[in-house]
């Protein structure tokens, strides 16, 4: 009996080398398979969806190069983003430094900005043209009273708003025919400007440009650089109108690469032309080709016939201003630009005192600049 190879209920001849414990491997891979095909089945009854999520909708994906036609036209069409007089209707509320003001009270802010003069941005608020057509170069400049007929000189002062103290000290000694630039960058903007704006003085901001030698020589954050987009430059001009109100127009901080140009500076000229905005060229670059952008885009106007402290000393700011004064005899006005160095503060502010008595006539530099017709 030991070499019997029957099984024991069946009867059956095992094959040599099975054994009565041999597991029944055909029958379960049927019974999984029976299992899944009942699963199939029952989903299609149950879902009533015989593609089970498939893509309803082929697309090539090969290429993706040109595929999205309005990412295509907002990229090659014109990229400057004008104010939009409709944005604040009569009786609404912006904001402005720090509080709400009703515009229709035409409750100035801090530094003397009208509601209606502003447009409120991610950044903060920037200049704009009113809805009944004023100008924030029209309603921000200082007036002028020079009687006709004799020869006008403008000043600025650049760079202010860096340091605080120096700045109030300028403010505080400066005729207030002397327009004032301030530089972007102050920690303590909120007081130095809305100090020179209740002192009577018109301002400027300082927009920083790309110079040729930039970045060794670097006008500071912001800047606006040759060969970006309209786009990014434009995000930067934005940051830089919102870091303070109140001005009448901008005037350059270098740029000498940027403002020869055109591609580069045309969109931002025409948004100083959207905004009613004044530009003056600092006359550092004989390349600028503001003049032909401004008349172009209605931007008032004027360019810089010289720099006053290009040596800082006593002695040559005098002879310098001299100068000053001999060209606007010759052409009948001048405007010259001086840095917030506290010699050259001095040296103006003596200077200005003894003005009149010369014949001449001191005003702010927005009574110099050419208005487009």
């Amino acid at each position: 009996m030991a070499n019997d190879l029957s099984t024991p209920l069946t009867g059956r001849k095992r094959p040599p080398g099975e054994t009565g414990r041999g597991f029944p491997l055909a029958r379960v891979l049927f019974a999984i398979i029976a299992l899944i095909g009942i699963g199939f089945v029952l989903r299609l009854i149950l879902a009533n969806d015989p593609n089970g999520g498939r893509p309803s909708q082929d697309v090539a994906i090969t290429s993706t190069r040109n595929s999205n036609q309005v990412a295509n036209a907002v990229a090659t069409g014109p990229a400057t983003i004008t104010a939009d007089p409709q944005q604040y209707p009569a009786g609404s509320t912006i904001a402005t430094t720090g509080a709400d003001v009703p515009a229709a009270a035409g409750q100035p802010d801090a530094f003397g900005a009208l509601p209606d003069l502003s447009e409120e941005t991610a950044n903060g608020p920037i200049p704009r043209i009113a809805s009944d057509g004023r100008t924030p170069f029209a309603a921000y400049s200082r007036p002028s009273t020079a009687p006709a007929g004799l020869p006008k000189v403008a000043i600025i002062v650049s760079g202010l708003g860096i340091n605080e103290q120096g700045s109030l000290d300028a403010i505080e000694r400066l005729p207030p025919d002397i327009t004032l630039a301030f530089a972007p960058y102050g920690k303590t903007l909120n007081n130095s400007v809305a100090a020179a704006r209740s002192s009577g003085h018109e301002i400027l901001l300082e927009i920083p440009l790309e110079p040729f030698d930039y970045p060794q020589n670097d006008p500071g954050p912001q800047t606006l650089l040759t060969g970006e987009t309209p786009r990014a430059n434009l995000d930067k001009l934005f940051w830089l109108l919102a870091r303070f109100g109140g001005y009448a127009g901008v005037i350059n901080n270098m740029g000498a690469r940027f403002t020869a140009s055109a591609a580069d500076f045309s969109p931002i000229m025409e948004e100083f032309g959207a905004r009613g905005l004044g530009y003056i060229d600092d006359g550092s670059s004989n390349r600028s080709v503001a003049p032909q952008l401004a008349a172009g885009n209605n931007v008032p106007f004027s360019r810089v016939d010289a720099m006053i402290d290009a040596n800082p000393s006593q002695q040559s700011i005098l002879a310098a201003l001299t100068s000053l004064e001999a060209k606007a005899v010759e052409n009948g006005h001048a405007i010259g630009i001086v840095s917030a160095l506290p010699i050259s503060v001095a040296a103006v502010a003596e200077w200005s005192a003894a003005l009149e008595s010369k014949g001449l006539v001191l005003v702010p530099a927005s009574a110099l600049m050419k208005q487009a017709e």
